[in-house]
């Protein structure tokens, strides 16, 4: 007997055109059990649980199971403040959800502290990864290995090694893969896009991504604490480092500490220079050379990403990037012709006429997803790629990764992009595939 994912993929090799439009489900109103995707979400933190509630508003999803390894925590908040996260939490905001519609036949959600037991649930098709960023590639490998679709966190992986062996897996099954940059599913985002495609400014010259400043004193209590109870830091801390447990390092501050995350620079190069990527054609491809300019470090110890940072690029053409705290949050683009400006909630071009709704600026055409949530489950029923695929996402921060290898030994760095190598420097290569994991952690 087929089971509902196998009948989902057979069905839409067989019945489903070449090209579907991203919202081709979004009418659906009412679907029946059999009918929707099961889900269940691996990290229901902050951002887990923001990505849980975007799934649970869609009628043909059904979340069955959530999984973390702390039970009831509140993120950043001190005490008992804000809205909980974790298992527990979850657990309740889904089973709740459920039972307020009448005539659920919802028989409840489990609760996992280890999300290979989730993958392992062969009722499961789909799953989130929105774990702390060290954790990305572990997950999802481990859930494509059990033959399910993925929605991942942005930067989609910590290492740049994870994002090379995680997009091969996906290509290599066939998967469907969507990357949390859901700028890519945002009107002023494809206008920006569209406008740069077409031509409009004329040969790109320069382009400027702004990413905010790293943080130069801690955001939480420093204190060496025993960790809670409700908390297992020991698979917490996974493949990374154990550092001595602390507030600060911890709920959403684990961003910017080395072990864990990459700082401001990665935790944004995966929006604002994806935008950039996608407009240049770059989607599958990057930069020739980086350099890492003007790198400054934190004042306090418990954090070592950089505090303020220029990544400088240039790109097949001629074309130099610039990407750091030294420009305008957002992306930039310089032509020949006049520029074009996209940030969230703002579009602005050096002809005011270029950024008008009516504005035709060519033949060319985004790929346009309404939402983002939304586009991934259309490709898991139609085995449609989604707008921020798993290459994508690893292409767009490759320049980080980079720019992380340059700083630490001082030089600019050729870089072939079809190859994927440091060109002529063995020792900046080496350290750029670098997996440096916490016994018993391996990728695969």
């Amino acid at each position: 007997m087929k089971t509902r994912r196998q009948f989902i993929t057979s069905a839409a090799a067989v019945a489903a055109p070449s090209i579907l439009p991203g919202a081709i489900f979004a009418e659906v109103k009412k679907s029946a059990p059999s009918e929707r995707i099961t889900m269940g979400m691996i990290g229901v933190g902050g951002r887990g649980f923001a990505n849980m509630d975007a799934f649970l508003r869609l009628p043909d999803v059904q979340v069955v199971a959530v999984c973390d390894v702390d039970s009831l925590h509140y993120g950043k908040h001190e005490g008992r403040k804000g809205r909980a996260y974790g298992r527990d939490a979850a657990k309740a905001a889904v089973e709740g959800y459920y039972g307020k519609q009448k005539g659920s036949e919802f028989k409840g959600c489990d609760a996992y502290s280890d999300y290979r037991e989730l993958c392992a649930r062969e009722d499961i098709d789909a799953v989130l990864v929105a774990t702390p960023d060290n954790w990305h590639a572990l997950a999802a490998m481990e859930a494509l290995k059990h033959g399910k679709d993925v929605y991942c966190e942005k930067p989609i992986t910590h290492l740049f090694a994870e994002g090379q062996a995680l997009y091969r897996e996906v290509a290599a099954r066939k998967a469907i893969f969507q990357t949390g940059s859901q700028q890519r599913s945002t009107a002023n985002f494809h206008q920006a896009v569209e406008l740069i495609q077409n031509g409009v400014i004329g040969k790109v010259k320069r382009v400027e991504v702004g990413l905010p400043k790293g943080h130069n004193q801690p955001l939480a209590d420093t204190s060496n604490t025993t960790p809670p109870d409700h908390l297992d830091y020991n698979f917490w801390t996974g493949p990374s480092e154990m550092l001595p447990y602390m507030k600060a390092r911890s709920h959403w501050n684990w961003r910017w500490h080395l072990a864990y995350g990459g700082g401001q620079l990665m935790d944004w190069i995966g929006h604002h220079n994806d935008i950039n990527h996608w407009a240049l054609g770059m989607d599958k491809s990057g930069p020739q050379t980086v350099e890492a300019v003007g790198w400054t470090w934190p004042e306090t110890k418990v954090y070592n990403s950089p505090v303020d940072y220029e990544v400088r690029c240039t790109y097949a053409g001629g074309i130099e990037t610039s990407i750091g705290p030294v420009n305008a949050m957002g992306t930039k683009w310089i032509g020949e012709n006049g520029w074009v400006y996209v940030n969230r909630n703002q579009l602005e071009a050096s002809n005011p006429e270029w950024v008008k709704k009516e504005f035709n600026p060519g033949s060319k055409r985004a790929y346009k997803a309404p939402e983002h949530h939304r586009n991934f489950i259309d490709g898991v029923k139609t085995r449609t790629e989604c707008v921020a695929p798993a290459e994508t996402a690893h292409r767009s921060i490759t320049p980080g990764h980079i720019a992380y290898v340059s700083q630490a030994l001082g030089r600019k760095l050729k870089w072939d992009p079809a190859k994927e190598e440091v060109i002529g420097d063995a020792e900046a290569q080496k350290k750029l595939m670098a997996l440096p994991y916490r016994a018993p952690w391996k990728l695969g």
